[in-house]
């Protein structure tokens, strides 16, 4: 039995394992998964010295508790939350130490959604496909954590980052999104396509890893019907049919048959990832570059 490992005391709501994701298999049907905001968790990786695709924790709203069998170095990041490691105040968005045997408690995010939790070493479960990612649609990677659950760690490859600290960005107030044209906004009336630009929306509480589901005002179809199955890329603005966009992120399919209305810029991803429930949302049109 190694001690290069966490024991899992408190899973949380949804706490999986995450890194650069799997790219390169959407013609095999294989998302590319990964974590949803992938500025947070390289920056937690940054912190304890590990690699940009090292594997960390992805948390989900309350955190969870960790307990590891030998002395590491951990960093905790994304939404902002309490970090206590046996039972004493510790930094959020810092290196810290947590000795064997101590409980690492990542408490619920006081803003956002999801948190990340690196460890030196890296999560060293099996990779799948090149990646340690889980992927909630297709199954592959590990299975999110379970309470006892044992997670093995990697060698820690560099020494922890000498900061006191790390700047950044909290959770949107509002969430912004710029899109470009989709593939299929000829499938919508004119009406759909400025409302949807126009329009105001909030995020709803039925958004999950696979995509961020709106509240607002449906958008009219010009063609009635669906489409046959196409390919579907991250950012993809779906329209099932109750009208209400579909935000595709990481766990998205890699085909689908409703249309796509719009595309959002990559680099705004992140903050959909860390946008709570009623969040006011803004789709803004922009130029394909």
């Amino acid at each position: 039995m190694t001690d290069r490992a966490l024991v899992v005391v408190r899973a949380g709501a949804l706490t999986t394992v995450q890194d650069r994701g799997r790219p390169g298999y959407a013609h095999l049907g294989v998302p590319r998964s990964g974590a949803l905001d992938p500025p947070a968790a390289a920056l937690v990786n940054r912190l304890v010295g590990n690699p940009p695709d090292a594997a960390v924790l992805e948390t989900t709203v309350n955190g969870c508790a960790l307990r590891p069998r030998s002395t590491v170095t951990v960093a905790v990041g994304g939404a902002p939350c309490p970090v206590t490691v046996g039972g004493r105040p510790a930094a959020w968005g810092a290196p810290v130490v947590v000795p064997a045997g101590e409980v690492l408690e990542v408490g619920a995010a006081t803003a956002g959604v999801r948190g990340y939790v690196a460890v030196s070493g890296g999560v060293a479960v099996e990779p799948v496909l090149g990646s340690r990612a889980t992927d909630l649609l297709s199954g592959l990677g590990p299975a999110p954590l379970a309470d006892g659950m044992v997670l093995p760690l990697g060698v820690p490859a560099r020494p922890p980052a000498r900061v006191d600290g790390a700047p950044r960005p909290g959770p949107p107030a509002e969430l912004v999104l710029r899109v470009t044209a989709g593939p299929r906004a000829d499938w919508f009336t004119a009406r759909a396509v400025r409302d949807l630009t126009t329009r105001a929306y909030r995020v709803s509480a039925a958004s999950n890893r696979i995509g961020l589901r709106t509240e607002g005002p449906a958008l009219e179809r010009a063609r009635p019907g669906e489409l046959p199955s196409e390919g579907m890329v991250l950012g993809a603005v779906q329209v099932p049919p109750d009208g209400r966009p579909v935000v595709f992120l990481a766990d998205h399919p890699t085909t689908g048959g409703y249309p796509v209305i719009a595309v959002v810029r990559t680099a705004d991803l992140p903050a959909a990832a860390q946008a709570p429930p009623g969040t006011p949302l803004r789709f803004v049109p922009v130029r394909r570059r």
